[in-house]
């Protein structure tokens, strides 16, 4: 989000020529999780463009299963 000192700024965003039926599935989509299509609008927009946080690669080494020892691996020794 833009900030100004510290605080979140609100912007305005404007979308033109938006195909009927994809103005129609956004209030579909909208109403069927009991929110305005401007509101489904932003968090469809928030959802996609939000990076998740970066995992350390001690995080994503730490996550991998438990397959085996080295020595399971070493075809040449066989």
């Amino acid at each position: 989000m833009i900030t100004n000192k510290g605080f979140p700024v609100a912007t305005n965003l404007v979308v033109r020529n938006v195909e009927e039926d994809i103005a129609l599935a956004l209030k579909q989509l909208a109403a069927s999780h009991g929110r305005s299509a401007e509101a489904e609008h932003r968090e469809i927009l928030r959802s996609v463009l939000q990076r998740p946080k970066r995992r350390s690669v001690a995080e994503v080494l730490s996550c991998m299963p438990n397959v085996g020892e080295d020595a399971d691996f070493n075809f040449r020794n066989v």
